[in-house]
This record gives C-alpha cells, sequence and structure tokens, in this order.
C-alpha cells in the first residue's frame, strides 16, 4: 500500500508546472485550489459585541464565559446523568379515601409511579380515581413513606370532654329543670320565685322566650332554672347524650296527688340519674293532703326524708309565696353536696337548650354555657350548624360580652337554627368549624337515606334485633285512653313473662301520643302501644324521623296477643319427635348400586321413606339417620305397614345384622309460644 507523504508548498508549485495528460486512462483535469488567506501578525481581534464598555476595553484580554465553561465540561464528562437526590421518607395522613393525585401530593412523589404500582397489582386507574385507606397504606409504604391513618370522625376530636385538672375548677351555680303535672302549678312555682328574686328593677323584666335564667338563693348563691316545655327537651338532650340538669324540682299538688305526668318525671329523672327534691304544693288549699303525696310516691321508690328516706321534700304554695325561700335553700344545699364545679378559663362547651328562627335576628340558640366561657366574637359550633356570636343577651334582656358556666344565654350569629339538645363548642377558626360542620352534615344526609331505606322500630325488626343481641327483654311503651285500662294492659303483658323472655314497660300513661314518648322510645329502643288514643302531629313527625312504629289498638286481646306472639319470637324453637313403627331385621342382601339392603318385617305403626330411623342392636342406639330407600318386592313404595315385609337401606351407613330392630320417628320443629 502506498503511504500518502506530506507535501510541502514546493511540491504544489511543481505539480502546477507538471505538464498534464490527457490520453485515455489518464486522471481527469483538476482544477487549480484557491489560495488561502493568512492570518496578520499581531493581537487577536475581539470578537464580542462591540460596546461602549468593550470599545474602551478592548486591549483586555477576553474570558470564557460560563455556559461555555459549562458546555465544555458536560462534552467532557460526556453527558452524564446527574444523581439522583436522597429521598425524604415523609409521615402521611391517609383519610378514608384519597384521591391518588392527593396521596401523590402527599408523598411528594410523581403520581405516573402510583399508578404504576397499582397497575403491577392488577389495578387500572387513573390520576382522579379513588383509593381506600388500606391500599394508599400499602403504596406509601412501598414507596418508603410511614402512614398516619386518620378517621373522618377525627375531625371532631378534642372538640368535647377535654379533662380540666382540679386546680382550675371553680364552683358554678345548679342547673335545675322543674317537671311534673299539668295543672300542678309548675308555671305559677317559676314565676313566684322569679318574683321572689329578681331584683326589685328588673321585676318582671326577664324574657318569656328564653326558657333558662337565673335566681339568687337566700344563700347567697345563684341558681339557673330550666323552663322546659314538658318533658320533651328534657328526653331530646338526654337522647343526644348532653347532660345538662344537675337537680329535678318534682311539683306534686297537694289536693291531686301523684298523676300519670308526674311518675313520667320520676322515670325521665332515674333515667338521666339526677337527683330529685319533691315540691308538694298548693299546700293553702282546704282539700290538700300532703300526707297523701307522701304516701302515694313510696309506690314508685320515691321516699321522702320525712319517712326516712334520702329524697329533699318541701311544702310549698306559689299562690301565697309560702316556703320558697326553703326551696330555694333545698337546692342550694342539694348542690353543695354534687360539688359542681367547672373551669370558666377556656373555650366554652354548652348545651342548646331552645333555637327559633326570628324574623329580625335571624336563627337565634338559647344556650346554656356548662363549662369555660363564651364570648362576643367566639367561632362556634352545634350540631350541624357553626356561626361566629355576634351577640349575647342574657335573662334579662341585656346585652352580655361574655357567659360563664352555668350561664343562659341567647346566642345570635349562627348560619342556620340548631336543634334542642345539640352541644355547643367554640373552635379556633372558621376552616375547623366548617370541616366539622360539612361532616356532620353528611352524616345527617346518610343517617336520613338509611331511615328511608328500612324502618327501625317496627316489632317484626325488634324480635330479630333481639334474636341476635340475646336480650331476653321486650321494652315497650304504652299509652292509653284511662288509667284502668292501662293496668290491665300492664298487667296482662307481665303475666305472659317466662324465665327466657320478659316484657319490660319503660313507660305508661294515660293520654295521647306526644313527642316526649317518641323521643323516650328511641332512646331506649323500645315500640310505643296506644289502645283506644292517637298521636299529635308533632309525635307522629318525630316517629316518622326517628324510624320509630307506633301500633294502634281498640280491644286489649289483640294487643296483648300481637305482644305474646312477637315475644314469642325471641323463645328457640324446639325439636319435636314422632313415632311412627318398628321393623326387624330378618336378613341383609347385598346389591349392586345400592349396597347393603336389610330385609325387614315391620312389627308394628309404619314406616316412611325419607324419614329419620334409628338402629338398635341389643337395645342399645347404635346408628341414627334417614331411610334412604324402601322397597316391597320390586317396587319403590313411600309406606310400609305393620305385618308386612320390606326391604331398606340407610343413608351412609351400611353396618345392619340380623336380628337389630329399625325405630322410624318423624322430627318437627316447633315454634314456642308463650
Amino acid at each position: 500500500p502506498r503511504v500518502a507523504t506530506p507535501r510541502g508548498p514546493m511540491d504544489a508549485e511543481e505539480d502546477d508546472r507538471r505538464p498534464v495528460r490527457r490520453g485515455p486512462g489518464g486522471a481527469p483535469a483538476r482544477p487549480a485550489a484557491p489560495a488561502k488567506p493568512t492570518r496578520p501578525a499581531g493581537p487577536e481581534k475581539s470578537r464580542g459585541r462591540l460596546t461602549v464598555v468593550t470599545a474602551q476595553s478592548s486591549d483586555d484580554e477576553r474570558q470564557r464565559s460560563v455556559a461555555s465553561f459549562r458546555r465544555r465540561t458536560q462534552r467532557m464528562s460526556g453527558h452524564r446523568h446527574v444523581e439522583a437526590k436522597e429521598k425524604i421518607a415523609r409521615e402521611v395522613t391517609v383519610p378514608e379515601t384519597i384521591s391518588i393525585q392527593e396521596l401523590a401530593n402527599r408523598m411528594a412523589e410523581r403520581a405516573v409511579d402510583v399508578i404504576r404500582l397499582l397497575m403491577k397489582q392488577g389495578q387500572m386507574v387513573k390520576i382522579t380515581d379513588v383509593i381506600d385507606a388500606d391500599t394508599a397504606q400499602l403504596i406509601a409504604e412501598e414507596l418508603g413513606h410511614s402512614v398516619r391513618r386518620v378517621a373522618e370522625s377525627d375531625v371532631e376530636e378534642g372538640l368535647f370532654d377535654t379533662t380540666d385538672t382540679d386546680e382550675h375548677l371553680e364552683s358554678r351555680p345548679p342547673v335545675v329543670t322543674i317537671m311534673g303535672h299539668v295543672d300542678h302549678g309548675k308555671t305559677s312555682l317559676l314565676d313566684a320565685i322569679r318574683k321572689a328574686n329578681v331584683v326589685s328593677g328588673e321585676a318582671g323584666g326577664i324574657t318569656q322566650h328564653i326558657g333558662a335564667y337565673q335566681v339568687t338563693s337566700p344563700l347567697g348563691g345563684k341558681i339557673t332554672f330550666i323552663d322546659t316545655p314538658g318533658h320533651a327537651a328534657f328526653t331530646a338532650m338526654r337522647a343526644r347524650g348532653a347532660k345538662v340538669t344537675d337537680i329535678v324540682v318534682l311539683v306534686v299538688a297537694a289536693d291531686d296527688g301523684v298523676m300519670p305526668q308526674t311518675i313520667e318525671a320520676i322515670n325521665h329523672a332515674r333515667a338521666a340519674k339526677v337527683p330529685l327534691i319533691v315540691a308538694i304544693n298548693k299546700i293553702d288549699k282546704p282539700d290538700a293532703k300532703p300526707e297523701r303525696v307522701r304516701s302515694e310516691l313510696l309506690q314508685y321508690e320515691v321516699q321522702v326524708e320525712s319517712l326516712g328516706g334520702d329524697t329533699l321534700e318541701v311544702e310549698v304554695s306559689a299562690k301565697a309565696q309560702t316556703n320558697l325561700d326553703k326551696l330555694l335553700e333545698a337546692i342550694t344545699l342539694q348542690s353543695e353536696v354534687l360539688d359542681l364545679k367547672a373551669n370558666p378559663n377556656r373555650d366554652a362547651e354548652g348545651t342548646v337548650i331552645e333555637a327559633k328562627l326570628d324574623r329580625g335576628r335571624g336563627p337565634v340558640a338559647t344556650v346554656l354555657v356548662q363549662r369555660g366561657t363564651l364570648r362576643v366574637g367566639d367561632i362556634v359550633v352545634a350540631g350541624a350548624e357553626m356561626g361566629r356570636v355576634r351577640a349575647l343577651i342574657d335573662d334579662k334582656g341585656a346585652n352580655v360580652a361574655s357567659a360563664g358556666p352555668s350561664f343562659p344565654v341567647e346566642v345570635l350569629g349562627f348560619n342556620g337554627t340548631p336543634e334542642a339538645g345539640d352541644r355547643l363548642a367554640v373552635v379556633e377558626n372558621e376552616a375547623r368549624a366548617r370541616e366539622i360542620t360539612d361532616y356532620r352534615q353528611r352524616q345527617k344526609r346518610e343517617k336520613a337515606a338509611a331511615r328511608s331505606a328500612t324502618v327501625r322500630g317496627s316489632l317484626e325488626q325488634m324480635m330479630s334485633q333481639a334474636k341476635t343481641a340475646g336480650r331476653k327483654e321486650f321494652p315497650l311503651i304504652i299509652k292509653g285512653d284511662v288509667s284502668g285500662s292501662i293496668e290491665a294492659i300492664t298487667s296482662s303483658l307481665e303475666k305472659l313473662g317466662t324465665d327466657e323472655v320478659q316484657a319490660r314497660i319503660i313507660h305508661s300513661g294515660a293520654g295521647g301520643v306526644n313527642e316526649s314518648d317518641v323521643t323516650l322510645a328511641e332512646t331506649a329502643g323500645a315500640a310505643i302501644i296506644a289502645f283506644n288514643v292517637r298521636a299529635n302531629k308533632e309525635a307522629r313527625d318525630a316517629a316518622e324521623r326517628a324510624g320509630i312504629e307506633i301500633r294502634y289498638y281498640n280491644i286489649i286481646y289483640d294487643l296483648v296477643d300481637d305482644v305474646k306472639a312477637a315475644m314469642g319470637g325471641l323463645l328457640a324453637p324446639v325439636n319435636r319427635e314422632t313415632m311412627l313403627g318398628n321393623a326387624l331385621i330378618k336378613e341383609i342382601f347385598a346389591v349392586s348400586k345400592v349396597g347393603k339392603v336389610a330385609g325387614c318385617l315391620v312389627t308394628d305403626g309404619t314406616v316412611e321413606r325419607g324419614q329419620h330411623v334409628r338402629l338398635i342392636r341389643d337395645n342399645v342406639v347404635i346408628h341414627e339417620g334417614k331411610l334412604a330407600t324402601l322397597n316391597r318386592f320390586k317396587d319403590a313404595v313411600n309406606t310400609v305397614h305393620a305385618g308386612q315385609e320390606c326391604g331398606m337401606s340407610f343413608e351412609n351407613y351400611q353396618d345392619m345384622r340380623a336380628g337389630d330392630v329399625i325405630e322410624c320417628y318423624r322430627v318437627e320443629v316447633v315454634q314456642r309460644t308463650l
């Protein structure tokens, strides 16, 4: 091979002078190369942009730019991959459901990586799809993060019942509810107490609509009274788990004695586990018999102090204003025994006593503060409603800046009207309040949807619930037209009980079914039975809302039979055996495809195919099972009578011997009744 040697300028000149050969096979003529311009000697011309600065400092040495230096390093390193940053493990908060986009954001990962992981597990998902907490936890842990699971209900965490230390607690006034039968003087007693204790300048100045107010006791302390509309609010609050009342004052008329609503009040007070003070009213009447009231109360396990019991009793007269001071003193003494304390220096907690939509002022809630101090400007949550406290109005109609424990106030500023019995709490900001109310409204909607799907309080469903829970008590609320028929129904139902199941009458009374009965039934999970009476409109609406069935009867026997049948559903069924007949095995035959067949003689009764049989050998039961085939000659028959011969085979059993006795019997499942 030829080696190309470097050619100098002289060789190039020789080439130019050499004659060009133009014959065949000669190389083609080559054009002369243009002369290469030579760079003049001297300093290198600057190639930058001509500016004033460059023109002035043109003699300076030109510096390499940063971008040029970076390009050079990249060329040298051959575009090597930049090392990945160190991964940060995060604590990821995962709710019950979360979208893939949100999960990726919380982990600071790419959503593509999350989708890739899910696709490996066989789930084809999009970035907007929602996954459950378990799947989210698996993904987060796979990507090296730790998980903190939260439930939706966690938004309510720390809202109520934060424990206070003893050094923060201060004494608070007692909260008293006055209850009793219609026309026994509850309202007149309240009016008398108010007039006796409100400052003369404020006499009669208490607004009637508030339903709660404070008076001063002769012993110096304050007492808060709740004027409940009947017992409805009292039971509603207990049903919602809010224990508002500290003491119940039971008003009984001395000339009338213990009446149905008095008994109802005793039941309510006992269910709420609050102490009772008996106020025997109308002692100024000529036919007043306070001793009769004391003895009648004994029937309902209320034993007053004068009869050696532990229930305080005071004889009062609202009309003559007799012994009102003694009643207030008794309340104060009872509250001292209870040692009621609360912490005023914290965010307020309380209960809505009443709420309504006022035409001029918007939603107004009467709130009893239980702990802490409620101030104007606080952001509050009550049930599914929230708001900022615009104004606080006390029981005298005056605006106040704050309300401490056991202080009743009207609160203005709610977005909507809360329900009586809703618990109120102060929250730190509007975002938290909105979060809580959104959750509660969602819960409310779900409950409403569930209610429309199924009626919870029907007798049939209660039977099945009672069976599964193993409950042996059948709770009932009975309302009738007169006391006599109620007593008859109650005694009939109590006689139905056995040691396995018992009717438990939570409450019985004369009169129509009211809202209080429905609320009590909801709290206790009872059925309502109405005998010759009807439910009023409020009660019907409440029953429909709560999903409780009210059964109407006008014949006592139908009522007792229905309850009997429902209670009978709680009893376990029994199996009853009926003997059919006996047969003696004479000989055993082996039959292909069937196995062993016993040739028998029916000694007594009948033998039926498909019934239960026992195989008895030497008076000992060897096998219990069912009869598979029953043949007479070559034909399959259903029944063989005494004195006839037949062939029998058993289900899953072959060990029969000559001389064995076959006993045939029928098993019946009998549903027990009372």
